[in-house]
Parts: C-alpha cells; sequence; structure tokens
C-alpha cells in the first residue's frame, strides 16, 4: 500500500484531469480513474522503475477508451455548473463583467477542445495541461515520438480552427 500511495497517488489529479478531457463526463472521469487505481495497485508489481506517472496515466488512457468504446452507442447530456467554479483565474477576477467574460471564453475553449478527436485532445492535455515531456507522452499513448509531435501541431492547428469558428471576427 505505501508503495502505491508514494508512486501513484501523487498523480490521482493528473489522472482525472485526463479522464475527464477524454470522457467529458465527470462521474465517468471518477470512475476511469477508480478502476485505474485499482488495476495499478493491483499490478504494481509490474511497475519496475521509471516514471510512475507516464505507466499511471497509460493505465488511465486505456481506461478512458475501454469507456468511450462501451459508451459509443449512448448519448448523454453533461450538465456541468461546478466546471467554471473551482477555476483559480476566475476567483481572482474583480468585476462581476470580467467573471462572465473569462467564464465564457473558458466553455468556448472547453468546447473546442471537446470538438477534437480524443487521440488530439489527448496530446493536448498531456502537453498543454498537465506539462509532460513529449518522450512521457509517447510512453502514455504508445506512439513514437515523432508521431507525438506531429499529432500535437496536428491538435494545435484543429483547436486554433475550432476557436475561429467560434470567434470569427478575431
Amino acid at each position: 500500500m505505501k508503495r502505491f500511495e508514494a508512486l501513484f497517488a501523487p498523480h490521482l489529479d493528473a489522472a482525472y484531469n485526463l479522464a475527464r478531457w477524454l470522457t467529458d463526463s465527470e462521474s465517468a472521469a471518477q470512475d476511469v480513474v477508480q478502476e485505474s487505481a485499482f488495476r495499478a495497485f493491483k499490478f504494481q508489481h509490474r511497475f519496475v522503475d521509471g516514471n510512475a506517472k507516464a505507466w499511471f496515466l497509460t493505465i488511465v488512457r486505456n481506461e478512458s477508451y475501454n469507456w468511450l468504446k462501451a459508451s459509443a452507442g449512448r448519448r448523454w447530456v453533461v450538465i456541468d455548473d461546478e466546471y467554471l467554479q473551482g477555476e483559480p483565474a476566475l476567483t481572482d477576477v474583480c468585476t462581476p463583467e470580467a467573471q462572465v467574460i473569462r467564464a465564457q471564453e473558458a466553455e468556448q475553449v472547453r468546447l473546442a477542445l471537446l470538438a477534437l478527436a480524443p487521440v488530439f485532445r489527448e496530446v493536448i492535455v498531456l502537453k498543454e495541461l498537465e506539462d509532460m515531456p513529449y518522450k512521457d507522452i509517447a510512453k502514455v499513448v504508445d506512439i513514437p515520438l515523432g508521431t507525438v509531435m506531429s499529432r500535437l501541431a496536428r491538435a494545435r492547428a484543429m483547436l486554433k480552427s475550432e476557436l475561429l469558428k467560434l470567434y470569427p471576427y478575431e
């Protein structure tokens, strides 16, 4: 138990973040992280040495894709009023008008990111939100380093395109 807590518990927030972005569901992300933590605990003997975060996030990624495959036929509505409430950048703003503008902008970025296919969304989340090095992203996603860089470049271009659809005047 102590080994698990030392190696993987510090990465639970990153695990939830990745699962949340991939599944676009708070409850699914919680389930994915719980299942991933169970698997990491059960198979921790297989982790010999290296990057514990990358190993754990690989499990989270695989579980997220399993969830996506299982729910492919279902449609769901996510009503997530709490999504922006915990955003630290919003609490630093002084005026209510500025808070509304920031919330709208954050929602537009969220929608643009969710418009990307999961294979592109995951590399942006891992690089830009989790600040993982390219080599660790390659391990998590199980693709060559060059593919990580090209996929990230394509994902950024697609994200920009999606944002331009939302803000055509800029």
